[in-house]
């Protein structure tokens, strides 16, 4: 069974870091694609990187610059990076799965692309 576990999460200080993890199990990352998403109160589900098969990344506006998505399929995990982080980066962070319909180099920062999610990690960033 397919299944993703984020880690990582917690309470940090504006301008502070922290790295996220999502370690998957019942299947091989190699032939995934997978994004973080991450869900403020009030607001909808937004999607924040991504990386293809082929490592390649993309990342919302409101983040680049400032998050990292890498991943390491021997260690079956995904993370994030994160650093400078800001008042508006307080959320529920999620990853998530799918085989690329469109290649290795695909991925998306769409939500309704994924079908496979982990349970999420509270990140708050608070003074």
């Amino acid at each position: 069974q397919l299944q993703l576990v984020e880690s990582g999460g917690g309470l940090v200080q504006p301008g502070g870091s922290l790295r996220l993890s999502c370690v998957a199990s019942g299947f091989s990352l190699d032939y995934y694609a997978i994004g973080w998403f991450r869900r403020a109160p009030g607001k909808e589900r937004e999607g924040v990187a991504c990386i293809s098969i082929s490592d390649r990344t993309n990342y919302a506006d409101s983040v680049k610059g400032r998050f990292t998505i890498s991943r390491d399929n021997a260690k079956h995990t995904v993370y994030l990076q994160m650093s400078s982080l800001k008042r508006d980066d307080t959320a529920v962070y999620y990853c998530a799965a799918v085989r690329p319909p469109y290649g290795s180099s695909w991925s998306s920062l769409g939500v309704s692309e994924y079908d496979s999610w982990g349970q999420g990690t509270q990140v708050t960033v608070s003074s």
